[in-house]
């Protein structure tokens, strides 16, 4: 695998740990919305439980995801500062090949 390959898996990697993120930070979301909607008339004890013990779980998944996707961010970016010059010649030869 050439430098040009390594940083666009990367990128790739990079795109799905903030899909991951999204998605976790939407099930957040959707949890509190079933949270306030049991508290607003149905107050059903087992949702409260069981809703609230969700909601931190997922929470702590969100916090490991933002971490991971904050270091391998850095990780990506001192990569392609450091190989700038061979991503740049693969990413033109690769374009040229294409005409």
């Amino acid at each position: 695998m050439d430098k040009a390959q390594k940083f666009e898996l990367m990128n790739k990697i990079v795109r799905e740990l903030e899909d991951l993120q999204n998605s976790q930070t939407a099930l957040i979301t959707k949890i509190g919305q079933i949270e306030v909607d049991n508290m607003n008339g149905l107050n059903d004890k087992y949702l409260e439980d069981h809703l609230g013990d969700m909601h931190g779980k997922i929470a702590e998944n969100v916090d490991a995801v933002t971490e991971i996707f904050a270091h391998f961010e850095t990780q990506r970016d001192e990569y392609a500062e450091k190989n700038r010059g061979a991503i740049e010649a693969a990413q033109a030869a690769a374009a040229a090949a294409a005409v």
